[in-house]
């Protein structure tokens, strides 16, 4: 089995290739001339079924795993199907990192989230802020998902030798993304409810919460580098945080956006609904020393997907 990470033709198994994170890593690594990787859709590969995820581990026999499988949703979401998005992302994740154990992956990552902090942990979120704290009622059941996730890559490393690894991502946005108002997280919530807004020519548009909630984001082309980058270098338990290390609230990112979108009028804000944690920021010093950094400003980021998403909603 080769054990080199700059090897072209090792074999990579990308779970969750269709989504956002996922296609980002493919992305990267048929750009960095990797040619050796594999994809399941969920209609061929069901992660949720444990007899079928080792069966696929026997056959294909991954050398390297990027887990980047998860149902995801915003607040609303999260808040809704809270026994899904806790069953599925236990079930996805237990299943392939046993199976990447089982079947000898000489390496993998798992791609967990912010929201595994405290909701009142101290700003910028340091990585060893988990579990000193509750965490945001609000999507308590993705987050500890997510947390058993970095603690099943810690323990087949520590009982196993096995060289799992996790990584933190901020909010993430840009290709791929979730653009359905039920379902998707504020960036692209906003971007939709504005451009229609400017389409209809409408006096106002309503959003959520005070507009006071301060949030980093980060171009999932970003993350995807960043991915790559832990793959060939990083061999250690601690897990790691990726941000951008900047933030600014909710309403300083609605009104970017109509800047973006050419949108003129009022912004309303509904404060009947929930704000979330009020804050979320990364300490990013352990991976900057890890010799990574996010290139792409928040600006022109949501400049180009705006760019090429806005036809869609016409």
């Amino acid at each position: 089995m080769s054990q080199n990470p700059l090897d072209l033709e090792t074999k990579i198994f990308v779970a969750g290739h269709r989504g956002m994170v996922g296609s980002a890593i493919v992305r990267r690594l048929k750009s960095q001339g990797f040619s050796n990787i594999i994809t399941r859709t969920r209609d061929e590969l069901d992660l949720t079924n444990q007899s079928e995820v080792l069966d696929f581990f026997d056959r294909e026999k991954p050398e390297q795993v990027y887990l980047a499988a998860a149902k995801v949703g915003g607040i609303h979401a999260n808040n809704t199907f809270r026994a899904q998005f806790l069953y599925e992302n236990l079930m996805m994740e237990a299943n392939v990192i046993h199976a990447a154990w089982r079947h000898q992956t000489s390496k993998l990552l798992f791609l967990g989230s912010s929201c595994i902090y405290p909701k009142m942990a101290a700003q910028p979120l340091v990585e060893d802020a988990l579990l000193t704290g509750p965490l945001e009622p609000t999507n308590e059941p993705y987050a500890i998902a997510k947390i058993a996730g970095i603690k099943l890559c810690e323990t087949y490393r520590h009982q196993y030798g096995a060289n799992f690894i996790s990584a933190m991502p901020t909010n993430l946005y840009g290709p791929g993304d979730n653009y359905d108002l039920e379902t998707s997280h504020v960036l692209p919530a906003l971007i939709r409810k504005i451009h229609v807004a400017k389409e209809t020519d409408a006096n106002e548009v309503q959003l959520w919460g005070t507009g006071s909630p301060k949030r980093e984001f980060l171009h999932v082309d970003d993350l995807a580098r960043a991915c790559t980058h832990l793959m060939e270098t990083y061999n250690e338990a601690p897990w790691v945080n990726i941000g951008t290390g900047q933030d600014l609230s909710i309403k300083e990112l609605a009104e970017m956006i109509c800047e973006i979108v050419g949108y003129q009028g009022q912004l309303s804000w509904d404060t009947s609904k929930p704000d979330g944690t009020p804050r979320k920021l990364m300490d990013v010093s352990r991976v900057h020393g890890l010799g990574w950094k996010a290139e792409i400003p928040l600006r022109q980021g949501i400049e180009s997907v705006y760019a090429a998403v806005k036809g869609e909603f016409e």
